[in-house]
C-alpha cells in the first residue's frame, strides 16, 4: 500500500507521497513514487504513482524513452493541453498492464496502477489529474481541490477541513504533511520518507522539493504539534449537562 496526494491551490501545485513499498508482509523496501521529468521550458510536469510497483516502474520508463527519442509519436514535450497529457499516460499504463494481466491473475497479484499527474503547460492553467488503472481520469475542482492515490482514508480528513483554492502554498504544504503522517500513525504499510513539492504558478519549475524522514526536526515539529493542537482542542470541546451535575 501507498499514499499520494496533489493539492491545487490558486497560487500553484503541491504534491506529496510516501516512500515505503512491500512484497508480502515480511518484506518492505523504500522507492520513490514521486517522478520528476527534464521536459521543454515552457512546462513542468510531475507523475505520482501508486500500486503494482512494475507497472509504474514500467509507465515511467516507456514515458522516459518517448522523451528521448525524437521520432515518437508522442510524448510529455509534445503535449499543448495537460489533459493530453493525462491520457497519453494513462494509454500506456493500459497497455502495459494488458501484458501482464495473464500471468498476473495466475499468481493472484494485480497489475494495477493508478496515477495522479500534475503540472502546467503554458498558455494553460495549472492542473492535477488522477488517471485510473483503466486510463481514464477526472480532475480536481473547486469544491475539492486535491486528488489522492493509494491509501486515502487516513489523510482525507484534513483535506477536506482545510484545503481550499484560497489557501496557500505553504498551508497547503503542510496540510499535506500532516495528510501523510495520519495515514503512517494508521497504516504501517505507508512510510517516509515523505517527499514533497511545491510549484509555483507560472513557474514552469520546482520550487521546493523536500525529503522527509521521521528524524528530520522540520517533521518531527509538526507532529508534535499537531498531536498537541489535536489534545488541546479536544479538551475544550463541550461538556455534556450532566458532567456539570453535582
Amino acid at each position: 500500500m501507498t499514499y499520494c496526494l496533489a493539492i491545487k491551490v490558486n497560487d500553484g501545485l503541491v504534491f506529496a507521497s510516501d516512500s515505503r513499498t512491500h512484497a508480502g508482509v515480511d518484506y518492505a523496501s523504500i522507492y520513490s513514487k514521486m517522478h520528476r521529468f527534464e521536459l521543454h521550458s515552457d512546462r513542468f510536469i510531475v507523475l505520482l504513482g501508486a500500486g503494482s510497483l512494475a507497472t509504474t516502474q514500467a509507465v515511467v520508463n516507456f514515458i522516459r524513452r518517448d522523451l528521448e527519442n525524437p521520432g515518437a509519436y508522442a510524448s510529455l514535450n509534445t503535449m499543448s493541453y495537460l489533459f493530453d497529457a493525462a491520457a497519453y499516460v494513462g494509454e500506456i499504463s493500459v497497455r502495459v498492464q494488458d501484458q501482464h494481466i495473464p500471468a498476473m491473475q495466475r499468481s493472484g497479484f494485480s497489475a494495477e496502477a493508478s496515477f495522479i499527474l500534475g503540472g502546467q503547460i503554458q498558455g494553460q492553467q495549472h492542473e492535477i489529474y488522477l488517471i485510473y488503472p483503466q486510463g481514464n481520469y477526472i480532475t480536481a475542482s473547486p469544491d475539492t481541490p486535491y486528488l489522492q492515490i493509494g491509501e486515502t482514508k487516513y489523510g482525507k480528513p484534513i483535506l477536506d477541513r482545510m484545503a481550499l483554492p484560497t489557501t496557500s502554498l505553504e498551508d497547503a504544504s503542510r496540510c499535506a504533511v500532516v495528510s501523510l503522517d495520519s495515514t503512517m500513525r494508521s497504516n504501517l504499510s505507508v512510510g517516509p520518507p515523505v517527499e514533497l513539492a511545491l510549484y509555483r504558478r507560472d513557474s514552469y519549475a520546482m520550487g521546493h522539493y523536500l525529503s522527509l524522514n521521521t528524524d528530520c526536526p522540520f517533521y518531527g515539529e509538526i507532529r508534535t504539534q499537531w498531536n498537541e493542537g489535536l489534545r488541546n482542542a479536544f479538551n475544550l470541546l463541550p461538556r455534556f449537562d450532566w458532567e456539570s451535575e453535582p
